[in-house]
């Protein structure tokens, strides 16, 4: 992955934190939202991989319909297919494990998982684009792996050997997150030359090559009722990669992730709502922890912001 030494946008990218943090609540909203579609395609029989690629294809009319809207279609223009090739490889993966943690575990236990990005985002912030993270961010860090730790409950886990669907669904939630930090990263490295629509246009359109390879083999008949569910999936998916991209194009990683524990919440209501199920014991005892390390991680990045502007003021 090609990434630039520091975070900086640039001048195509201008900031607007209230913005970026506007966007990345309405992505939680409709992530949960999302998700609970996901859980019921996959009653209804439909493998993950169609699923995936409805999720994409359907994306792309609405991307048309609100460019068009927008004044035309040119700033789909890149120079970058390379990068958007990596972040296309990664984003499906990521979407991958995401799908498969909501179909395995229970939504508010699969989203306190997920909850972990902020974490390793700043690590990678740190590593990949050279953004300074002091003793206070790494402290928070570890408070929040502590936290994931809990959630995971690794010492039942190795003593069952982390086998059936709950053992292997906490596996592919951590990997799934850790996967959309990497993204974040390289969807924070795009927004420097590309705007939230050409970013989301090629990731879905590229995707649609393995994706389309692989449909014949699992596609199935469906009902009216089954299209409802995967145009509804196509629907929250445009909703939810405009509003993640637009996010990091206005705020830097640290201030829209934290934005993220607010889809907690709407887990908790919708796995109970939809599916009479709450959260694991862990979890409640997880969960305020890595709430905690992110919200800590957000402040520290809010206080540095104004410092730097009271820096440049004098």
């Amino acid at each position: 992955m090609t990434v630039g030494p520091s975070s900086t946008p640039s001048t195509a990218a201008p900031q607007n934190y209230l913005g970026g943090i506007a966007l990345r609540l309405l992505a939680m909203a409709s992530v949960s939202l999302m998700f609970v579609l996901v859980k019921y395609i996959d009653a209804a029989g439909i493998h993950i991989v169609e699923s995936l690629f409805w999720r994409q294809a359907l994306i792309l009319p609405f991307l048309f319909i609100w460019m068009l809207a927008r004044g035309g279609l040119s700033s789909l223009r890149t120079r970058r297919i390379g990068a958007h090739g990596r972040r296309m490889l990664m984003g499906l993966t990521g979407m991958a494990c995401n799908f498969g943690a909501m179909i395995l575990l229970p939504m508010a236990e699969a989203t306190t998982i997920g909850l972990s990005v902020p974490i390793f985002a700043v690590i990678f912030a740190a590593l990949l684009l050279g953004e300074e993270t002091g003793w206070q961010r790494w402290s928070a860090v570890i408070v929040g792996f502590v936290g994931v730790l809990i959630v995971l409950n690794p010492i039942a886990g190795f003593a069952g050997g982390f086998g059936g669907d709950h053992g292997i669904g906490t596996l592919v939630a951590l990997a799934g997150a850790i996967m959309t930090a990497l993204i974040t990263i390289a969807i924070r490295d795009l927004g420097r030359t590309e705007n939230a629509a050409t970013i989301v246009f090629w990731f879905s359109l590229l995707s649609m090559i393995p994706l389309g390879i692989a449909l014949p083999f699992v596609f199935t008949p469906h009902s009216a009722d089954q299209w409802l569910l995967l145009i509804g999936l196509g629907f929250l998916g445009a909703i939810v990669q405009m509003s993640l991209t637009g996010a990091l194009r206005l705020a830097p990683v640290a201030v829209v992730i934290p934005m993220d524990y607010s889809n907690l919440l709407w887990a908790i209501a919708a796995g109970w709502w939809f599916f009479g199920t709450l959260p694991a014991d862990t979890t409640w005892i997880g969960a305020p922890l890595i709430v905690a390390s992110g919200l800590f991680i957000a402040w520290r990045e809010h206080r540095r912001h104004i410092n730097r502007v009271k820096e440049v003021a004098a």
